[in-house]
């Protein structure tokens, strides 16, 4: 193709990508593809010498939304360049000291929210804005005013703009998604809708956070590294997130990155990448700026979690309640270290809201260890179909049932699918604990030795696990020592495997704090339940119904009867001085203890072990790699103990 044609095809392309982006709030490609068909633009324009005037290199980003008012920037703001490797980052700073000499960095976490003006007049803040394109944004003051970390006031009287990201942090995302009755799938698009919501108060409810790393404008005032303008910023009470290296050797700046990039799961927010600022202004003044860029700034982006491809199909998975879950067949894609091929569509009515369609593009996600999740469809064209709804259960054939945005199999004790589910959660590590059962090995026994109930796991021998393909003679033996040790469970472990809707591995070891034995809980009533913390009406009569199920008793009969051993504590709380009636948050990684068993050695004496940290938190327990947590404890001056001060005091 012609290479002047093929640029102003890729300029079509990209400002209607800009357009969903910035204007739209609303991504139709991922950013790791936008990047590939941005880097073709850049390399052409540098190839043939020509830019055309409308060209998205020569921008910041696009239109501004009508229903908020525009405001005029004082001062351009400038998007960053970037660079996708080491390599890539090495010949950026090798440029620079060739032409200015070494230089102090200093290096910053890259934000994944929504970037924010904040313009003070004497003292007072005056009005916020979005980024728009570079040159006119939104104003979006009574939006920001809801954000309670930002200063309404400041000791500096004279004219001031200020810039940084808002977000919603990792913890408020899942407190609001407790109780919201549409839940929130990615913290980047709640904290941007929520910030282009015209209403302040659909805004306020998400609980944002925002933090400062620039001053783009000031009257009165000069400063003379970057340093000082980030210690400006905190002494007239702008939020400053407390990551912050100063580095100079490029293998400093490597490492630093490296460590951000392994260490950004245990974070309380989301980033994606790393800023490397220069921090002499004057070297800044020297060097200047594109078109679209600042030349003393580069940001370094990690590998992209979120992708677009093709739903190919949709599966229904049939869980041990019976709620079936739609799983999307998609076209092979490289995410977050991983070949994802599958990913979760949550439910039926999530289909319908998403509006996703067979053969449509969809953005995938994958955090972490998180199962891929299609978040939302990317495009449709002619070619994709309706997902149907399915009326009767794919393992069974029952006819299902509709319950709000979830499809149901009644077949409660008679789906295959259901059954080895149920066998599979029973068997589970924070369950009965039996090592070495997987869902083929269940899948195995119920159709060859007709296994149907967990009951029957504990009637196996030696020669019927030699039945099964591929099961020699250590294989089977190990199984059935590994049954015969699960036979002494604690209270709390049982109560979690039988399975109950609703009762979680927490909301199990409440009911277990609060009854002495099986028999007091069986016979509970509704009002003995409602006492537990967090357990609410629906979970109770869950509780109530579940022991009312005449089958269901004589399933945790026959339990007992085959040697089940419950191991009940009678509520006889061991006493420590240090953890006792202590409220605290775990963080980092510990070499002597897994999170779970150090969390039941604690709640055994009686402290109580909690997700975040807050002005109730007593004590912070620190490993190694601790993120947000531990900055989160210093700030608010709550005691921190690190692992060798706890292995002294459980000794």
């Amino acid at each position: 193709m012609d290479k002047i044609k093929r640029m102003k095809e890729l300029i079509t392309i990209i400002n209607k990508y800009n357009y969903y982006y910035y204007v739209l709030d609303n991504p139709v490609i991922a950013d790791r593809e936008y990047d590939a068909i941005y880097d073709e633009l850049v390399a052409l324009e540098k190839e043939t010498g020509v830019v055309f005037p409308d060209s998205p290199t020569k921008q910041v980003g696009d239109m501004v939304l009508e229903g908020f008012k525009k405001y005029t920037h004082i001062k351009k703001l400038y998007s960053l360049d970037k660079c996708n490797s080491f390599a890539e980052l090495e010949s950026w700073v090798n440029n620079v000291t060739e032409q200015y000499g070494e230089q102090v960095y200093s290096l910053e976490y890259k934000f994944d929210g929504l970037r924010i003006s904040i313009i003070y007049e004497n003292g007072q803040l005056v009005t916020a804005a979005t980024r728009g394109n570079g040159y006119i944004g939104e104003d979006v003051t009574q939006q920001v005013l809801t954000i309670k970390s930002i200063p309404y006031n400041i000791p500096y009287k004279s004219k001031l703009v200020v810039e940084g990201e808002a977000m919603i942090k990792l913890s408020d995302l899942a407190e609001y998604n407790r109780t919201a009755t549409e839940p929130l799938k990615n913290a980047r698009n709640a904290a941007a809708g929520a910030i282009r919501n015209l209403d302040p108060r659909v805004t306020g409810s998400r609980n944002l956070s925002m933090f400062f790393y620039g001053i783009p404008y000031i009257e009165g005032y000069e400063f003379s590294t970057h340093l000082e303008i980030m210690q400006f910023l905190k002494d007239n009470g702008f939020p400053v997130y407390d990551y912050q290296k100063t580095v100079s050797k490029i293998e400093d700046i490597e490492r630093e990155i490296d460590n951000i990039d392994k260490t950004k799961k245990n974070l309380d927010i989301l980033i994606d990448g790393a800023v490397l600022k220069i921090n002499d202004l004057k070297v800044r003044d020297k060097m200047g700026f594109t078109a679209k860029y600042p030349k003393w700034a580069v940001a370094y982006k990690f590998e992209a979690q979120e992708l677009t491809t093709t739903l190919n199909n949709v599966v229904w998975q049939v869980g041990r309640t019976g709620k079936l879950t739609p799983i999307g067949e998609v076209d092979p894609i490289e995410l977050a270290g991983a070949t994802v091929k599958r990913a979760t569509l949550n439910n039926y009515g999530d289909i319908v809201r998403k509006g996703v369609k067979l053969n449509s593009k969809v953005f995938v996600r994958r955090s972490n260890e998180v199962i891929p999740e299609i978040l939302k469809v990317a495009s449709v064209d002619n070619t994709c179909v309706d997902i149907v709804k399915p009326t009767v259960c794919p393992s069974c054939g029952t006819q299902l049932i509709e319950d709000g945005a979830n499809l149901f199999c009644p077949n409660y004790y008679g789906c295959p699918d259901q059954i080895d589910q149920r066998i599979d959660h029973f068997a589970s590590r924070n369950a009965m604990n039996i090592e070495g059962i997987s869902e083929k090995t269940i899948e195995m026994l119920r159709t060859t030795l007709n296994l149907h109930t967990v009951a029957d796991l504990y009637t196996l021998s030696y020669d019927d696990f030699k039945q099964l393909d591929k099961f020699k003679d250590k294989k089977s033996s190990n199984l059935v020592n590994s049954i015969n040790n699960s036979k002494k469970p604690k209270f709390s472990n049982f109560i979690y495997a039988l399975g109950i809707l609703g009762v979680g591995e927490k909301t199990a070891k409440d009911i277990a704090k609060k009854f002495n034995n099986l028999n007091q809980l069986m016979n509970a009533s509704l009002q003995d339940l409602l006492t537990i913390n967090d357990i609410g009406e629906i979970i109770a009569n869950n509780i109530v119904n579940f022991f009312k199920d005449e089958k269901q008793i004589q399933l945790i009969n026959k339990l007992l009867d085959l040697g089940i051993d419950i191991q009940y504590s009678n509520n006889v709380q061991k006493s420590h001085p240090v953890f006792t009636g202590k409220t605290i948050v775990l963080t980092g990684d510990l070499n002597n203890y897994t999170r779970t068993q150090l969390t039941n050695i604690l709640e055994e004496f009686g402290a109580k072990v909690t997700s975040s940290v807050s002005k109730n938190t007593d004590l912070v327990i620190v490993g190694e790699n601790a993120g947000s947590k531990y900055n989160k404890a210093k700030e608010l001056n709550i005691p921190i103990m690190l692992e060798p001060e706890l292995l002294d005091n459980l000794k």
